[in-house]
């Protein structure tokens, strides 16, 4: 069985080598991927995976599809296994014409649960930008919390 991560509206999976290189490229021709996606975040990451080792399919970065249609509209996941301590850090963004309808939240909770309840996960960590401010809301509603800002981001933590 194939890796996922399916709520009301989405599924998460794992990139594809073959989507990452598309990804990676920007390539767009046929790819049932959202106008705004991949962004350039995205096509850092695909690198990211391209030239690492595989890990666990819960610890690679995921793509966000929309149950109704297949579509990609961003992605997300987590930098790695937890270390020693349980820590792990994470990512994410959606599609410009994705923002605004809560999938990022709702991603983020999906992940955020499945992490903690199977991936020894113990702590989340995530940072943000001071201007982004979507981006504040999205992990302040998925339960973690500002710790600490410095002169270009803001901090994030949720302890499990």
């Amino acid at each position: 069985m194939t890796f996922s991560i399916e709520t009301a509206r989405l599924r998460l999976r794992p990139y594809t080598a073959e989507e990452a290189e598309r990804v990676a490229a920007g390539d767009r021709p046929g790819s049932g991927w959202s106008p705004g996606f991949p962004r350039e975040d995205d096509r850092a990451v695909a690198r990211m995976f391209l030239a690492a080792p595989r890990t666990e399919p819960l610890f690679e970065p995921q793509l966000i599809e929309l149950l109704s249609n297949d579509q990609v509209i961003g992605g997300i996941g987590f930098f790695g296994p937890p270390d020693a301590e349980g820590a792990v850090g994470l990512g994410y963004g959606v599609a410009p014409e994705a923002e605004g309808r809560g999938y990022a939240t709702e991603a983020l909770l999906a992940l955020l649960h499945r992490g903690f309840a199977e991936g020894g996960v113990r702590r989340a960590l995530a940072d943000t930008t001071h201007d982004n401010t979507a981006s504040q809301r999205v992990l302040e509603k998925a339960g973690l919390c500002r710790t600490s800002s410095d002169d270009e981001l803001h901090y994030y933590v949720l302890e499990g």
